[in-house]
C-alpha cells in the first residue's frame, strides 16, 4: 500500500451494474485517486446469494486504460497507486435504504452516485435512490446524470472542469460551495477554468469570502426570474461542466412536495450536479489538508 493512502478518508460510489452508473464510477475512481482515499463500490441485491464480483466495475482494467498500471496487473498493484477499494454487496428490497445505511455507518466523505432524472408519474412508478441517500446521509454528493458524459474522460481519466456554475444566495451561506470549488480544480490538477458565482434574485449577490484566485477566474452574474429556471438555462446555454450548490436540505411544507432547489435543478441538469452541505469541509479535507 502506498505510503501516503489516508484510510480515514471514504469515497463510496453504489453501483446498479448500469451504464450510468459506469459513468458514474470513473467520476468517483479519479476523485479516490486524486485523494489517495479509500473507494467504497456498493451493490445493493433484491435477493440473497453468491455475488458475481465480475460485474462489479473494472478497477484494474480502467487503471491501465488511463495509463496507471501495466496491463495484466495483479491487485496489489492498485494499493501502490495510492488507493484501497472494497467491494461490498447489500441484501435489501430498498436500494436508498440499504445505501443509506451503508453510508450512515462508515465515515463517508463524498458519495458519487448516477441519476435517471425521472420527471412526473415516472418518478411516482420509479422509487428514487439517489436523491433520498444525499438529503438523509448529509454527506457531499456527486450526481452524474444519465444523458451525459461527466467531466473524467472513461477512456484517459482526464479531467475538464472549465465552466463551473455556482448559484449562491443568503440562505444557505455560501462559503462552502466556495471552497468546494477551490478544493475540487487544485485536487484534480484542473486551474485556469471560470467558477460563475450566479445569484438569482432582486436583492443583491450576497456577501461571500472569496477562496484563493489562483485556482479560478471567480466571476458575478446577478439575473432575475425563477431560480431553477435561470440555473438551467445558464447550465445549458454557457454550458457547465458542473453545478456546484450548496444545500440545507428541505425547508417548509412546499419543499416538502415538490424537492430543494437542488433536488429539482438535479431532475434537469445537462451536467453533473455537486450537492454541498452548508458548512461541509470534505473536498478540502480530501485535497487541500496539510501533508
Amino acid at each position: 500500500m502506498d505510503p501516503d493512502f489516508r484510510p480515514d478518508f471514504r469515497i463510496v460510489h453504489p453501483t446498479d451494474f448500469s451504464a450510468p452508473s459506469e459513468t458514474a464510477f470513473v467520476h468517483a475512481l479519479r476523485l479516490a485517486l486524486a485523494a489517495r482515499a479509500e473507494l467504497d463500490l456498493l451493490h445493493v441485491s433484491a435477493e440473497d446469494g453468491e455475488p458475481d464480483w465480475t460485474e462489479f466495475p473494472g478497477i484494474r482494467r480502467t487503471m491501465h486504460r488511463w495509463g496507471l498500471l501495466p496491463e495484466g496487473a495483479p491487485p496489489s498493484a492498485v494499493g501502490e497507486r495510492g488507493i484501497r477499494v472494497g467491494k461490498i454487496v447489500a441484501v435489501d428490497r430498498d436500494p436508498a435504504r440499504a445505501a443509506l445505511d451503508y453510508v450512515k455507518g462508515h465515515a463517508t466523505e463524498v458519495v458519487v452516485l448516477a441519476t435517471h432524472q425521472r420527471h412526473g408519474v415516472d418518478r411516482w412508478l420509479h422509487r428514487a435512490t439517489a436523491e433520498p441517500v444525499a438529503r438523509e446521509a448529509g454527506t457531499m454528493t456527486l450526481f452524474i446524470p444519465a444523458s451525459g458524459t461527466g467531466f473524467v474522460s472513461p477512456d484517459t481519466g482526464e479531467v475538464s472542469l472549465q465552466r463551473i456554475l455556482v448559484p449562491v444566495d443568503h440562505t444557505p451561506e455560501p462559503h462552502a460551495a466556495l471552497e468546494t470549488v477551490e478544493a475540487l480544480v487544485k485536487g484534480l490538477g484542473c486551474p485556469g477554468g471560470t467558477a460563475r458565482l450566479q445569484h438569482i434574485g432582486e436583492d443583491e449577490m450576497p456577501q461571500m469570502r472569496m477562496p484563493d484566485p489562483g485556482s479560478c477566474l471567480w466571476e458575478r452574474s446577478l439575473r432575475g426570474g425563477n431560480a431553477v429556471d435561470q440555473i438551467l438555462a445558464t447550465a445549458s446555454a454557457w454550458p457547465a461542466d458542473l453545478i456546484v450548490m450548496t444545500t440545507q436540505g428541505h425547508v417548509g411544507v412546499l419543499d416538502a412536495l415538490r424537492g430543494s432547489t437542488t433536488e429539482r435543478v438535479l431532475r434537469q441538469a445537462p451536467c453533473p450536479v455537486l450537492a454541498v452541505p452548508a458548512g461541509s469541509r470534505a473536498m478540502r479535507r480530501l485535497f487541500l489538508r496539510p501533508s
